[in-house]
């Protein structure tokens, strides 16, 4: 069987949780596999045959979306042509973890195309959703790579084609300890608005992950360095808590090392919305800003904060042997 999974590339959770993926779909059949988006520092560990500009978004420095070096970015010809030109036909069947190019390939050329992916969870009626409505927010989440078939993972699992996140292997195989420091990770942001608020909470040492500095550096009681793999690992397993954006794998993978966690969703990002009122449900402190109101919660957090107990089993083999028994066990056996 000839696969070609399409993952991604803006921001880093979508590949994070490939690595763990694909070595499950080789069991499988042959795979390809396709990227789309500049926005990731992760690198895959596999031969990507097809690099896609793709749809995606540029990380802003204020809490939300850099909406003109977005638009700037996007152009709807060079869209449409990768949409005409990746031979999905090429393929038995496309495993999509909202990648926009194969999954509009698929949608007019009648592919078989199953989504894997944290958004096909968010997409069902049963899962946590925010307050405040957001219907443009909504759609775009429907239509930026629509399939029919979809399975999700969530942190908890709230409908039946749902189930809990896959927690990659370099997580899994970690031995968790609490040191005295606090990790960061809010991409949305400029690290020097991030150390300007942090540092007003001192005797507190803060490992800020920036996107937008190549350089290291340190300034009192906090440590700014540039996106490194290994590093926030390291940072990550050894913190007593992490500050972090609403998106999904870091979050999972906090509460699977048994971290205590505090999220800020970037502002007008459906999905991040969707994501902190299912972890308010399960009672993570959720913030909007890094404003004096929001510091204090931050301080609260520090002092007082209880960890989530998560119970976030290996079921990444088991899924894919699901999602192949259910739908391409006979075109398999064609092989």
């Amino acid at each position: 069987m000839k696969i070609l999974y399409a993952v991604q590339g803006t921001g880093n959770g979508h590949l994070s949780r490939a690595r763990d993926i694909i070595p499950e779909l080789l069991k499988k059949g042959e795979v390809d596999i396709l990227v789309s988006g500049t926005q990731a520092e992760v690198k895959l560990p596999y031969e990507i045959k097809y690099k896609m500009h793709g749809l995606g978004f540029t990380f802003g420095k204020k809490g939300g979306i850099d909406f003109m070096q977005t638009f700037n970015d996007f152009s709807v010809f060079k869209l449409a042509k990768e949409v005409r030109q990746v031979p999905v036909n090429d393929y038995d069947v496309i495993i999509n973890d909202f990648e926009p190019v194969t999954a509009w390939a698929s949608y007019f050329s009648k592919t078989p195309c199953i989504a894997l992916s944290h958004q096909s969870a968010i997409l069902s009626d049963n899962s946590p959703k925010p307050e405040d409505e957001d219907m443009i927010g909504k759609l775009i989440l429907k239509y930026y790579a629509p399939t029919k078939t979809r399975y999700g993972f969530h942190f908890d699992k709230f409908d039946n084609n749902i189930t809990t996140p896959v927690i990659r292997q370099e997580i899994r195989n970690q031995t968790p300890t609490n040191k005295d420091h606090y990790t960061v990770y809010l991409p949305a942001f400029d690290d020097e608005y991030i150390v300007k608020k942090l540092k007003k909470i001192k005797d507190i040492e803060w490992q800020i992950f920036s996107k937008h500095n190549k350089y290291a550096y340190r300034q009192d009681n906090l440590h700014v360095q540039p996106i490194d793999n290994e590093k926030f690992i390291e940072s990550l397993t050894t913190c007593r808590g992490i500050l972090c954006g609403a998106g999904f794998e870091t979050p999972a993978e906090a509460l699977y090392l048994e971290k205590k966690l505090m999220v800020l969703p970037m502002k007008k990002q459906y999905e991040q919305h969707c994501n902190a009122a299912a972890l308010a449900k399960m009672g993570i402190p959720v913030i909007n800003s890094l404003k004096k109101k929001s510091l204090k919660k931050i301080e609260d957090w520090v002092q007082t904060g209880c960890l989530v107990k998560v119970d976030y089993p290996n079921v990444t083999a088991d899924l894919i042997t699901e999602i192949f028994d259910n739908h391409l066990l006979s075109a398999s056996n064609k092989q």
